[in-house]
């Protein structure tokens, strides 16, 4: 053990991976960050509410298919591992037609879609009407955002960092940059954040589609890959297997936090605003600890692919090692620096005031969460959907009782610590789960392989 935390052969190759996702990653908090600052110096809360809400539907009907991106890449890493070259390929073309086929009938549904989702989120008619505007033109994106799901999972499956930061940096910087034009600028509003959006998911859509083929065709395969190995009926089976039981655990993620506003909402618009903000910070820390589950869900899944138990054990230690440190620098950021991070996301006083009130749940929560975010990237890339879906059931259970207990004992504080004994409750289920993944690595240990992809 003490030899993997000193070797600095995995330090960097866990770095070499990690360090460009978690620079491409910051830049989706950053891109809600300039959504919430924009919307923020207009002069109504309303503006802020309106985003959160709207924000909250598309993560509902997007994270949904989260299953795109997570099951992509565990299924990839794994066939990279073994040096099944057909099949890494296969794999890109697979769930790129199940994503283009389900955005299309999100588009198709947009309207009772529409209704059914701002009707459970029971905000204020004035933040509603807006955030229905907003949603009226970002769903026009649809195919083009679950397309860059898979084509991440993909790249990040293949230890392709580069690419996934450019692919990243496509979608985020463009769109932070149209948002300020067009609500700044123009003075659009809600409608220029969901336009700069909309625009930003389909450029990114292209160049993803790009970047991944011209990725596939340095791998080296001696055979063509046709349509009826893509379509074949075993891997297809597989494919859905494992993805339905991350779509059962993405919904009950999706619920916790669509509930988590839902509640805000019901508080009125001021504090609807606030946790709109202090989620930001969630997002922010999450995203950099998503790093390093990245990382670890492609080195698992390549060192299970070729049942390498050094390659296994390496992979977990270092990248938990780091997730770690991450979140310890996360709380220190969070206590200095919080409240002047609420500053720069909205200039409204109530709204700075109030988000300055709850801001300690934010400092604590980087600890409490990282377990969870750490050992998803580890089941992933051991393809432990079932495992995965079972610890998120329990955890919403949990989650259900703490709200049901404590919002009515303490108000948003309690819906707030609502939220961290879930983020605990996630990370303890899974570590329960966590012995049953390790014994799939068989005990012949074979030598890791190179690597395919140059």
């Amino acid at each position: 053990m003490r030899s993997l935390v000193t070797s600095s052969g995995w330090h960097w190759r866990v770095w070499r991976l990690a360090g460009p996702i978690i620079l491409s990653n910051i830049t989706v908090p950053l891109m809600g960050a300039v959504d919430t600052a924009v919307m923020g110096r207009l002069p109504d809360a309303k503006y802020i509410a309106a985003v959160a809400l709207a924000s909250t539907v598309f993560g509902f009907l997007y994270w949904s298919f989260g299953f795109l991106r997570l099951g992509t890449t565990g299924i990839v890493a794994q066939a990279f591992g073994a040096r099944d070259d057909l099949e890494v390929s296969a794999s890109l073309f697979r769930p790129l037609l199940i994503a283009g086929s389900i955005g299309l009938i999100l588009v198709a549904l947009q309207v009772p879609l529409a209704r059914i989702s701002f009707w459970l989120l029971d905000g204020s008619p004035a933040s509603t009407a807006l955030a229905k505007q907003y949603y009226a033109i970002r769903i026009w994106g649809a195919p083009a955002a679950l397309a860059n799901y898979v084509l991440w999972g993909w790249l990040i499956g293949v230890q392709r960092a580069r690419e996934t930061f450019v692919l990243q940096l496509a979608l985020n910087g463009v769109n932070m940059v149209l948002a300020i034009l067009f609500v700044i600028g123009f003075g659009w509003g809600v409608a220029g954040v969901a336009s700069a959006t909309l625009i930003s998911e389909w450029l990114s859509a292209g160049i993803g589609i790009w970047l991944a083929l011209a990725v596939r065709r340095r791998y080296r395969t001696g055979a063509a890959l046709g349509w009826r190995l893509i379509l074949e009926r075993d891997a297809l089976s597989a494919l859905i297997h494992v993805n339905g039981n991350i779509f059962l655990r993405t919904l009950c993620l999706i619920f916790a936090f669509s509930y988590f506003t839902a509640r805000s909402a019901r508080m009125g618009d001021l504090i609807l605003a606030a946790n709109a903000v202090l989620m930001q910070f969630q997002l922010l820390m999450g995203y950099g600890l998503d790093g390093f589950a990245h990382t670890a869900s492609a080195f698992v899944g390549k060192a299970i692919g070729a049942n390498s138990r050094a390659e296994f054990q390496g992979a977990i230690v270092v990248t938990t090692l780091w997730s770690g440190l991450m979140a310890v620098l996360c709380v220190i950021a969070y206590a200095a620096f919080g409240p002047a991070m609420i500053g720069l996301l909205t200039d409204q006083e109530p709204v700075r005031d109030a988000a300055a009130r709850f801001l300690p749940w934010m400092i604590a929560s980087p600890v409490v969460s990282f377990w969870a975010f750490q050992l998803d990237g580890i089941f992933i890339g051991g393809k432990g959907g079932k495992e995965m879906r079972n610890a998120m059931a329990v955890s919403l259970v949990v989650y259900a009782g703490a709200v049901w207990a404590f919002v009515p004992l303490w108000g948003n504080h309690g819906l707030w610590l609502s939220l961290i004994i879930f983020m605990a409750a996630r990370g303890a289920t899974l570590g329960v789960y966590f012995p049953r993944l390790a014994r799939r690595m068989h005990p012949a240990q074979t030598p890791a392989p190179s690597v395919v992809f140059r």
